[in-house]
């Protein structure tokens, strides 16, 4: 790939087949892995660059594989807004050339994410919050995102809480990921800090995810989702801890 030695170009090629494997057996977690592990191999910024174009391509095509983008479209648009404005602000500490400090927020928001959805119960939200509380869900999770290029924190566990059947649930976060690409790219280029060389190379990898997601779509017929999500929760926990203590060291 371009730019980068052979080794790390393995590296890559692997990180994001393992990161669509993930998807293709929960439907999730692309972002998450490949932010987590590119993220121990480059800096944030360079790992998120790279992120951009399989992200958008695996999650258009969870997005577009369901029954009721319209619906989600006319019901979540404020969160969706929203994410999009946290995440061109947020950006600018993604953008800023503090390394170390992003690398402890990847880091802690890893911890947070895994330990979350390991340890909580399922949340239930009433249809009375939801117009006032999905603009506020938008604009931390835009932060968030903007700042490490985590889309998960805490989108996934309030469009869990929504009580969405698993077609809509399974659409409605390829719709919040896709979005978060796509203002995480624009905070990137407002900021000049997604270089052509990255987004080919962003590019190329989009065949290795798809890969991934195929070989996980296959495995999900033949190992247990909930087992394999534990392990992957467990394995994003303790990069996440390494990553911030590493980050905090080096500050």
């Amino acid at each position: 790939m371009l730019n980068y030695s052979f080794p790390l170009t393995a590296a890559i090629v692997a990180t994001f087949f393992a990161a669509g494997l993930v998807k293709g057996v929960t439907g999730m977690g692309l972002p998450t892995v490949a932010m987590g592990v590119l993220g121990s191999l480059l800096s944030p910024l360079a790992a998120a660059a790279l992120l951009l174009v399989p992200s958008f391509v695996t999650n258009v095509w969870q997005l577009l594989a369901g029954p009721q983008f319209g619906m989600l479209i006319r019901r979540l648009w404020p969160m969706m807004l929203t994410i999009v404005l946290g995440t061109v602000f947020g950006s600018m500490l993604l953008t800023g050339g503090r390394t170390e400090l992003t690398t402890v927020a990847l880091g802690v928001a890893l911890v947070i994410y895994a330990t979350y959805t390991l340890l909580a119960k399922p949340l239930g939200v009433s249809p009375r919050w939801e117009p006032w509380l999905s603009p506020v869900i938008g604009l931390v999770t835009g932060l968030v995102t903007g700042a490490t290029g985590v889309f998960v924190i805490p989108a996934v566990p309030y469009i869990q809480s929504l009580d969405l059947d698993q077609d809509d649930l399974v659409q409605a976060l390829g719709l919040s990921f896709t979005v978060s690409t796509i203002a995480l790219a624009i905070g990137l280029v407002w900021h000049g800090a997604a270089p052509v060389g990255n987004l080919l190379t962003s590019t190329l990898a989009v065949i290795s995810a798809l890969l991934g997601m195929a070989a996980g779509q296959v495995m999900r017929t033949w190992i247990s989702p909930q087992l394999f999500r534990r392990l992957f929760l467990i394995f994003l926990l303790l990069l996440g801890l390494e990553m911030a203590l590493h980050g905090l060291l080096r500050t």
